[in-house]
């Protein structure tokens, strides 16, 4: 089975007559095209989806296949992160915060307030970010939540 193209939400689908799968789609490969997948119930998938993944990606809940039978919708299991806090008292941390993971070319996502961000993990950036004075970061274990991305684009590029 090939899927090629986001259809919506899973929230947009009638689902009461027709068996849901869930695929995994970890953050990495959220914006990548062509990918061999396994449902949680052992279907063997294959993706070669649109351009449209390469600046939108795939978010929890996207629905990537539906017949009268059967919808396989996305999932993004947790994975590392880290938790980023600027303290209030220092507002003007949270530009340099946005531009030293940008610079990386990691993503990044909106946290619970202003104030708060998250990136996915890797040592070098959570010992670059416990060195900017005013700011507390921590690795965690979380869902990313594509809805609250403030990069346009997940890029695999390093320098």
């Amino acid at each position: 089975m090939i899927c090629t193209e986001i259809l919506g939400k899973i929230s947009d689908f009638d689902v009461h007559d027709r068996k849901v799968e869930k695929v995994a789609i970890d953050w990495e490969d959220a914006s990548t095209k062509v990918q061999r997948k396994m449902t949680d119930a052992g279907r063997e998938i294959g993706l070669r989806m649109d351009d449209t993944v390469l600046v939108r990606g795939m978010y929890e809940g996207d629905v990537i296949y539906a017949d009268d039978e059967l919808v396989i919708v996305v999932t993004t299991p947790p994975c590392d992160v880290i938790k980023v806090r600027v303290a209030e008292d220092h507002p003007m941390q949270v530009a340099k915060v946005a531009y030293e993971i940008g610079n990386r070319h990691a993503p990044l996502f909106y946290g619970d307030d202003l104030f708060s961000f998250v990136t996915p993990y890797n040592e070098p950036m959570l010992t670059m970010l416990e060195k900017i004075h005013g700011v507390t970061a921590e690795k965690a274990v979380m869902k990313l939540d594509f809805e609250k991305r403030i990069s346009t684009t997940v890029h695999h590029h390093t320098h």
